[in-house]
């Protein structure tokens, strides 16, 4: 059903409900949401490019299956992860336009936050068949620093580790002054939602379908 997998970090209750409108697809639901009306932006055009991923937080970027590996052993995989590692506390979000796009960010992300980032990336790589040369070429078209470079080769996907930083991602790549009206437009309604302090307190298995669209398979509390 599935043509590539993925792991992240989804929002539920009110957050999750935003990001869904918001974003206009319903990664829990399957299923596309209709736009909120914001006066002076266009939400469709703001939020097509990620709107196939909805509201997420990347923690293993999208891979496709290893010769090895399966759905069934991957989601027992996963699950087992889930048993072995804690949630982490990660502080408030901020609402910001940085790296290009808007997006919910960590204030001061801990320590610990990137460790649970790395131990998915390397204890679920398994799972993952090899980059084929077309998807290399693609990432070489960003301007790649040669240490992202290597963990592209080595692990699959450029921003992780050191150059990971994690973000819910609400805009497509938008010019300052186009960010400033969106960041704008967005504050008073994602206010109330990033009042508490947000904890990774499950990873989510996702799959992406044969329109690209991604659903979540199954969310992990982690309770180790």
């Amino acid at each position: 059903m599935f043509e590539r997998f993925a792991i992240f970090y989804t929002a539920t209750g009110p957050l999750a409900d935003f990001g869904a409108a918001w974003l206009g697809w319903d990664n829990a639901a399957g299923r596309v949401v209709a736009h909120p009306d914001i006066a002076g932006i266009d939400v469709a055009q703001v939020t097509a490019t990620p709107r196939k991923y909805g509201l997420h937080a990347t923690m293993k970027a999208p891979f496709r299956l290893s010769a090895d590996s399966g759905p069934a052993r991957l989601q027992r995989a996963v699950a087992d992860f889930a048993t072995r590692h804690a949630a982490v506390d990660i502080g408030p979000l901020a609402l910001g336009h940085d790296h290009g796009f808007v997006a919910l960010r960590p204030v001061a992300p801990p320590a610990a936050l990137h460790d649970l980032e790395r131990a998915i990336v390397t204890e679920l790589d398994a799972h993952r068949a090899p980059l084929t040369p077309a998807d290399i070429a693609r990432r070489r078209k960003a301007p790649l620093t040669r240490r992202q470079d290597q963990q592209m080769l080595d692990w699959g996907y450029p921003y992780i580790f050191d150059d990971f930083h994690l973000h819910l991602t609400l805009s497509g790549p938008l010019p300052d002054v186009q960010a400033a009206r969106v960041v704008a437009g967005l504050q008073p309604l994602v206010a109330p939602l990033i009042a508490a302090p947000c904890t990774i307190d499950a990873v989510t298995l996702m799959g992406q379908d044969g329109g690209g669209m991604f659903h979540q398979i199954h969310r992990y509390p982690l309770t180790g």
